[in-house]
């Protein structure tokens, strides 16, 4: 009773912080579009949840270890995040929405690798058991997703800081929940140094391709709803398309202990590489196609669902015991954190000049290039 208690406050967890993604990512840009900022505004202010990624994760994990309270700094994350949030509800100039943005998502980011090490604890490693369980945070996005592009589209991209408060309140709700697990201390095991593992080729290659398949991402989550906007597409049309992209990839979580079993990591990882490039250039070159558009959003099963699930196994491999929450900072950093922050940017700045066609070719490009380091830095299998 007690373990299905804390898989079903875990769950809640899932669905309200990645019902926030599924606020953010489609509707964030269009509501600072709606504010009239330009380009490279949008661009930093899109990017500030992943900026925190670099340093956020590291630092609470930190703390977590240190001190050995995970639950309690889970708690004052969530109550902070939602808390720093609610300036957005009465604030239209960048400086005031940028320091909000910063302060909420530090705490909002900090709760994640908490909860992700909560369960993999209280599965016990289990990937298969984990991928399953992670499905609620995609039910999530895909209900706030819809839910929200209807909603703006009645009442207008105004009430967007509404439904992010409302998100957010259930979050503060579900971190209070999330029981206590024991943090290991960092004198347990005595496993290869941390700096040793880093010199490893294969581990330098896995966090390559998560940092460029991550850097092709960025422009994707933050101008891809103005780029398809621009085309005529209506705001609800626009939810179904994000929609869709997460219910490929709830059926690729539900399948992937049957893809375990039937591919290597390497083979699943590099298939996501190669369709992510294909991916990007139907979405660059196609968007006036809504049959294109429909397929690349279903490659999203594998561009990041299969993609993040491989990318949790070999972290799981390659960082073990004490080494597992600094192994798991460390992949956020590099892929949410420093690769989706710095693709955004870069596309903000890039956006104006050259436009989204192009932006969206080079996104493209940053995948053909997480292939080759993929394939010619990782053994097989």
């Amino acid at each position: 009773m007690k373990r299905n208690f804390a898989l079903l406050a875990i769950a809640g967890f899932y669905f309200c912080y990645f019902a926030f993604n599924g606020i953010f990512s489609p509707y964030w840009g269009l509501y600072l579009a709606g504010l009239a900022f330009p380009a490279w505004q949008i661009g930093v202010l899109t990017s500030l949840t992943q900026i925190n990624r670099i340093y956020a994760p590291a630092l609470w994990g930190y703390l977590a270890d240190r001190t050995g309270q995970r639950r309690l700094i889970l708690r004052v994350a969530g109550a902070c995040g939602l808390l720093f949030f609610i300036p957005l509800l009465f604030s239209k100039t960048f400086w005031p929405i940028l320091f909000a943005v910063l302060l909420g998502s530090f705490f909002w980011s900090a709760a994640l690798p908490l909860v992700e090490s909560t369960a993999m604890s209280i599965l016990k490693g289990d990937s298969g058991a984990y991928s399953r369980l992670r499905i609620w945070g995609s039910l999530g996005f895909v209900v706030a997703t819809i839910a929200a592009g209807y909603l703006i589209e009645g009442v207008g991209v105004q009430v967007l800081p509404w439904a992010v408060i409302s998100i957010m309140t259930g979050l503060a709700l579900y971190c209070w929940c999330v029981p206590e697990t024991p943090v290991s201390a960092s004198v347990l095991q005595a496993e290869a140094p941390f700096r040793d593992i880093l010199r490893r080729r294969e581990v330098q290659s896995v966090l390559a391709a998560c940092f460029l398949m991550a850097l092709a991402h960025g422009p994707y989550y933050s101008f891809y709803s103005i780029y398809v906007a621009n085309q005529g597409y209506s705001k609800s049309t626009i939810g179904w398309f994000w929609t869709l992209g997460v219910l490929a990839e709830i059926v690729v979580f539900w399948c992937m202990p049957r893809l375990n079993v039937r591919f290597s990591a390497k083979t699943l990882l590099l298939f996501g590489l190669a369709l992510a490039v294909l991916r990007f250039m139907s979405i660059a070159w196609g968007v006036t196609s809504i049959l294109i558009l429909l397929l690349a959003q279903m490659a999203h099963a594998f561009t990041f669902g299969s993609n993040h699930a491989v990318n949790m196994a070999y972290i799981h491999r390659y960082f073990a015991g004490r080494h597992q929450a600094k192994g798991q900072a460390l992949y956020i950093a590099m892929s949410f954190g420093i690769g989706g922050s710095l693709g955004g940017i870069l596309a903000g700045w890039a956006w104006s000049a050259w436009g989204g066609s192009v932006v969206f070719s080079l996104a493209a490009l940053a995948c053909l290039l997480g292939f080759a380091v993929a394939w010619r830095g990782l053994p097989a299998d």
